[in-house]
This record gives C-alpha cells, structure tokens and sequence, in this order.
C-alpha cells in the first residue's frame, strides 16, 4: 500500500530563507526546466512582492508571488495586484499545491482591500487559471520565449 503524501502547508516567505527557497524554487521550474534566462526570471519586483511557500513535510515544494500594482488595468477601478512565479517542483505536481498557492494569493489580496488580479499564463496553464475564475484577455503574447495570455480575476 502506498502511503499518502504529507499535507501541504502554505506559508509567507517573509526571511531571507524563505525567499531563499522560493527563488530555489523558481529556479528549477523556470530556468532549469523552461529555460527561461535568470536575468527574466529575477526582476526587481521581488524585493517589494508577497512570497509564500508550500512546505510538504518540511520541505518547499512551491512558491508564487503578488504584487500590488501602481495603476489599475485599463478600464478597471480600485487597486489591483498581479500573481506571478507561480511555480511547483515535478514531484509536486497534480496534488493540488498550485491551487492552495493560489488561494492562498488571492486571500492575501482580499486582505489589502485589491479589487482584482491578473497574471500572466502560459498558455499551457490556462485551463488551471481558468477552473478558478481568471478570464482570458486580449492575444497569447510571447513571454521569456513561451505563448502566454493575460488572464484577470475580479474578487
């Protein structure tokens, strides 16, 4: 009989440890896996986002990340917050920890008052976003050399 994975907890990466393993994180996914340059997938944005982790059995598994933005989508009122680097090692996958990293996003906004959050999907991802209420909008657009789409959730 297999056992059962360990629960999945979600946490703020608020140490310079926790940013330390969600940049672990995104490294693998992102520049090991997608290939994506280093210099795209680190970006200023970092230092001022909200970084959480998804520890299973006392390890990081996933990460993602919110930033309030300066200005509004255009034709959107109030403040809004973008999710990004979403990001969940292999081994990880499919057990539902990119949907309580969402979640958990999402609640962190509702939080600061954020009327609503976009982000950028690859393509790949959109039914994920999709199932859980972002709407496509606009062209897929090229991103770090991957089709994604702006997708948008007004909470």
């Amino acid at each position: 009989m297999v056992a059962a994975p360990p629960p999945v907890k979600i946490v703020p990466a608020t140490s310079e440890a926790g940013l330390a393993q969600a940049l672990a994180i995104r490294e693998v996914v992102f520049i090991e896996e997608q290939h994506v340059p280093e210099t795209i997938e680190r970006d200023a944005e970092d230092a001022r986002a909200y970084h959480l982790l998804a520890l299973q059995g006392g390890h990081a598994v996933g990460t993602g990340r919110l930033v309030t933005l300066p200005a509004p989508p255009e034709g959107e009122k109030g403040t809004w917050a973008q999710v990004g680097r979403m990001a969940v090692l292999h081994a990880s996958r499919k057990l539902g920890v990119g949907s309580l990293l969402l979640t958990a996003l999402e609640g962190e906004a509702r939080k600061k008052g954020i009327a609503g959050i976009l982000l950028h999907a690859q393509v790949s991802a959109m039914d994920f976003y999709r199932g859980r209420g972002y709407q496509p909008e606009g062209a897929i657009f090229e991103e770090a050399g991957m089709p994604h789409l702006l997708m948008k959730k007004r909470l």
